[in-house]
């Protein structure tokens, strides 16, 4: 992503936070793994989670609320809806965030399967609209096994091709994101379809550390930190169904924060 120089600078951070965040929104509701010795579900249970999560009749619903900080400053919110059936879900977001009264908002619904061939999460297709700085809409369907994709971009027709691992949305990154978590990786690489780009990323999980948590209290949460074309620290806590409790955003100028302020969920807390 680029900002753009004719815009004040504060501006132009708030709304690549905007932007970052959503994207960031991607994790939620994801499960995270851990080094060997470190806080981490036994053999069994890390099954149980895998199985669960494809279950084909599963149905239920997740909801997380968070609030957006710009440098300690609030400056909006952000909601995040998974609606699952089977080995399929739709995922819902939308974030506002606003500086002075100049803000954006974001909105993205995100359609994704489980590939049998290649076993692992692809996105189907996408709807994206941004308002406010760097409005645009932008609508991407995929296609061989989530290797091509064809982004629509305020009416534009663009092809992309990835040699080797599927292209993602944000949504569905998480969720591949997840299930490689959950089979005990440390460290591990996906692309995200962006509105002009392929972005490729690496994260790391790095050692658990306690912290207090409002409304939640004590609890341990667990760094990833990810790497390449955005640089965001994501925080998992165990004791909370390894949802994400907050993410940082790593800027030049300005540091960007999400925190979770509300959490509701009808599925199986191993799914």
């Amino acid at each position: 992503m680029t900002v753009s120089l004719a815009l004040p600078a504060r501006f132009c951070v708030n709304t690549k936070l905007v932007l970052v965040a959503s994207a960031v929104f991607a994790v939620l509701a994801t499960s995270q793994g851990a080094k060997a010795g470190e806080v981490e579900p036994g053999d069994s249970q890390k099954q149980a989670f895998i199985d669960a999560s494809l279950k084909e009749k599963l149905q239920c619903t997740r909801r997380l609320d968070y609030d957006i900080y710009l440098s300690g400053i609030h400056t909006g919110t952000m909601s995040r809806t998974e609606q699952w059936q089977g080995k399929s879900a739709v995922v819902t977001s939308d974030s506002e965030a606003s500086i002075l009264g100049i803000g954006t908002r974001y909105r993205q619904r995100a359609e994704l399967t489980w590939s049998e061939a290649t076993e692992e999460w692809i996105t189907q297709a996408f709807h994206q609209q941004v308002s406010g700085f760097r409005a645009r809409d932008m609508q991407v369907e995929f296609s061989d096994n989530g290797r091509a994709s064809r982004v629509t971009l305020d009416g534009e027709v663009t092809d992309y091709r990835s040699a080797e691992k599927a292209l993602r949305d944000v949504d569905t990154l998480a969720i591949e994101m997840r299930r490689l978590l959950l089979k005990g990786r440390h460290q591990f690489a996906l692309v995200r379809q962006a509105s002009d780009a392929m972005e490729p990323y690496q994260f790391y999980v790095k050692s658990p550390q306690p912290s207090q948590q409002t409304p939640w209290g004590k609890l341990t949460l667990v760094p990833v930190e990810q790497t390449g074309a955005e640089e965001v620290t994501y925080y998992f806590a165990p004791e909370l169904d390894y949802q994400l409790i907050k993410a940082r955003y790593h800027g030049i100028l300005l540091q960007g924060l999400i925190e979770l302020n509300h959490y509701s969920s009808s599925c199986d807390s191993a799914s």
